[in-house]
């Protein structure tokens, strides 16, 4: 099982590095939207709707048309701070709340809610390669730090239980160490920056450069903490739908939703910063 994820983590970084940094923006439009699609049809699947595929198509080809064959990128704003605000006042909150049963129109309502956090996530992916591929990359590296401090933090002094009714395998001394871990590796990017210039296209680089250290690390923070949300509630709606993973399409890992979860709140807070920085 082990070495089955660790397989599938390497092709995956290498194609998503390979076509990042290709400088095709054709080919990380394919991407896109075979991950958005994926991404569709697993949440549709979680929230148990008819026909899950065809309604993943519809969104992707609405998705595709809107943002790379006209320009639907011009509203990208109106896409991220619509992503931003439905997980500040309905997904966060609903970690303590609940979520509605699986039958009867609210269901369906909330699934097409997520559906447009997953616009804006998809959104930023764009957004943020505008800006550079490095930068894209080194803003996804936070969540991917963040989630391997908190693995290793958990394993070692884990004892609290974050969230036991929905993931009671997370800790909140693994979130601390994730926290840190991310406080840490962006400080040495920071200071090491000004000997390797490659580093002065990072994400922590440019918003410590414009903001200072402060309100970097303050923002930061911010982003962990999205993170997680996102994570646990991917892990609310599994739990809700009786899942174990959102699909069985990457080997060793799930789905596509189980790796970009912590994604979907993130890059959009990244894009928002991104395009005033």
């Amino acid at each position: 099982m082990l070495k089955t994820r660790i397989i599938t983590a390497v092709i995956l970084f290498v194609v998503l590095v390979a076509v990042l940094f290709s400088g095709s923006l054709p080919a990380v439009q394919v991407v896109v939207a075979l991950a958005f699609g994926a991404a569709a049809w697993e949440t549709f699947r979680l929230f148990k709707l008819r026909l899950p595929i065809v309604i993943a198509a519809f969104w992707t080809a609405a998705f595709a048309w809107t943002f790379f064959f006209n320009d639907g990128l011009l509203q990208a704003r109106f896409w991220l701070a619509l992503g931003v605000a439905i997980w500040l006042l309905r997904f966060a909150p609903s970690l303590k709340i609940g979520l509605p049963p699986l039958e009867g129109y609210g269901n369906t309502l909330l699934a097409m809610v997520y559906a447009a956090t997953l616009v804006a996530c998809f959104v930023a992916i764009l957004v943020l390669f505008n800006i550079g591929a490095l930068y894209l990359v080194s803003a996804m590296a936070i969540v991917w730090i963040a989630d391997i401090g908190a693995y290793f933090a958990g394993k070692k002094f884990g004892k609290r239980k974050l969230a036991p009714s929905i993931s009671p395998g997370k800790s909140v001394e693994g979130a601390v160490g994730g926290w840190i871990a991310v406080l840490v590796l962006a400080s040495i990017t920071i200071l090491a920056a000004p000997y390797q210039p490659w580093l002065q296209d990072t994400f922590a680089v440019r918003m410590q450069a414009k903001l200072g250290w402060g309100i970097a690390l303050a923002t930061l923070s911010v982003i962990v903490a999205a993170s997680i949300v996102g994570d646990l509630f991917e892990s609310q709606l599994k739990r809700r739908a009786g899942f174990k993973d959102s699909s069985n399409l990457l080997p060793g890992h799930g789905g596509v939703l189980d790796r970009i979860d912590a994604l979907v709140p993130v890059l959009p807070i990244a894009a928002l910063i991104g395009g005033w920085l």
